[in-house]
């Protein structure tokens, strides 16, 4: 229904009302949630915002001269995308992935055309489920954190900047 001139509102009270309600979604919107992952036999959790997308492992071309850890690109609708295989990496040795295991898509504002395989994605985790734990001085360069669920599960926070800012991630080839 057309309202009448008198049940107007000026421009400058419409975008008043749709800035207190756009404030006011985005301090509801704030949950503390984290992707859960399996990363060879460790349970991590990453940021929601470190991850552009999760999908299945597509094939991969392999790269001569690179680390092992480093597999080879993948393309991903038309683009070549870096594949690193996160579990060695990380220095844990495994029998390969599994139909489970899944590849992590890192946004382009973090290093553009990256991705990171996993061995598989266990869901959402809410942070005030979990407990929080010291780091120690033996936790990795990219680990932001650590946790204990109620079945004394220990997760570790993976702080994706701190990885792809990591020279040795930087450095897939063998020197």
């Amino acid at each position: 229904m057309a309202k009448r001139k008198s049940e107007r509102v000026s421009l400058r009270d419409y975008q008043q009302g749709v800035m207190q309600r756009l404030q006011s979604a985005t301090t509801v919107a704030q949950v503390d949630v984290r992707l859960g992952l399996q990363i060879g036999n460790d349970h991590w959790l990453v940021d929601l915002g470190d991850v552009s997308e999760v999908m299945p492992v597509p094939m991969i071309a392999g790269v001569p001269l690179a680390h092992s850890w480093f597999k080879g690109v993948a393309n991903i609708r038309g683009n070549l995308v870096s594949v690193v295989d996160l579990p060695a990496f990380f220095g844990q040795s495994h029998q390969g992935f599994t139909q489970l295991a899944r590849l992590v898509l890192l946004p382009s504002r973090h290093l553009p055309h990256a991705s990171v395989l996993v061995n598989k994605m266990l869901g959402l985790k809410h942070l005030s489920d979990l407990e929080a734990l010291p780091l120690d001085a033996s936790a990795a360069a990219w680990e932001g954190g650590r946790y204990k669920d109620a079945t004394g599960q220990v997760w570790r926070v993976l702080d994706v900047v701190k990885l792809v800012n990591e020279a040795a991630f930087l450095q897939t080839g063998i020197a």
